[in-house]
């Protein structure tokens, strides 16, 4: 089985290095490039060629768009579904010139603080969190900050596969309503609020988070 792992805005493979080797001990890890393309909806359909059977699908926060998406697109071949730090609201494309994202080099200091809870804002977790992005450079951030996400708020009931909807319980950027939004509205799922985190769950309580993903995991552990 694959399991589909999705980064959100201007992160890499690296968001989930402190949870893989757990993760992988259920699946067949597939990193889903959401750099080449320009809607949520091109991203999904890459992901989903990338499947090779079925799949469990793991979205953070921009990567949760993506990740209902794959539910849509393909529900024959979604086993699973995790939603972490994510939402179901639409928001706006970022107005980015082209000028802008050339002379991109990494997410301000300010902005990565903000993901992070007080008590994780150490200077090695901020660099971290702009090494990805400056990894991923300027193309993807011009290409990212001009992605529409649309409100499929309508859409979640027609999600049929067991879902995972995990929260940061201090989340700046993404409310707990916002995931009780998605949890109350999909029918077969749970809902994990973990303490002590800001957005960036994967990076600041990843023991906590493997806690909340391992009953889905191991439902479908072949």
């Amino acid at each position: 089985m694959d399991i589909l792992l999705i980064p959100g805005f201007m992160l890499d493979t690296d968001l989930w290095s402190d949870v893989r080797p757990e993760i992988a001990r259920f699946g067949n890890i597939v990193d889903v490039d959401t750099t080449q393309d320009l809607t949520i909806e091109a991203m999904a359909a890459r992901a989903v060629a990338s499947i090779a059977t079925s799949a469990i699908v793991v979205g953070f926060s921009m990567g949760g768009y993506v990740a209902r998406q794959i539910a849509y697109r393909a529900p024959g071949l979604v086993r699973g579904l995790a939603l972490v730090a994510t939402s179901s609201r639409g928001s706006r494309p970022q107005p980015i010139m082209r000028s802008a994202a050339n002379g991109f080099r990494e997410l301000s200091r300010s902005a990565v603080v903000r993901s992070l809870h007080p008590e994780h804002r150490s200077e090695d977790r901020i660099e971290r969190v702009q090494h990805m992005s400056r990894r991923l450079g300027g193309d993807a951030f011009f290409m990212q900050s001009r992605l529409q996400r649309d409100d499929d708020t309508k859409r979640l009931s027609g999600i049929a596969c067991p879902t995972v909807v995990v929260a940061a319980a201090e989340d700046e950027l993404r409310s707990v309503d916002e995931s009780r939004t998605l949890h109350e509205n999909i029918p077969n799922s749970t809902m994990t609020i973990i303490e002590g985190t800001g957005h960036l769950i994967p990076l600041e309580r990843p023991a906590e988070l493997m806690a909340a993903l391992q009953p889905l995991l191991s439902m479908h552990d072949a």
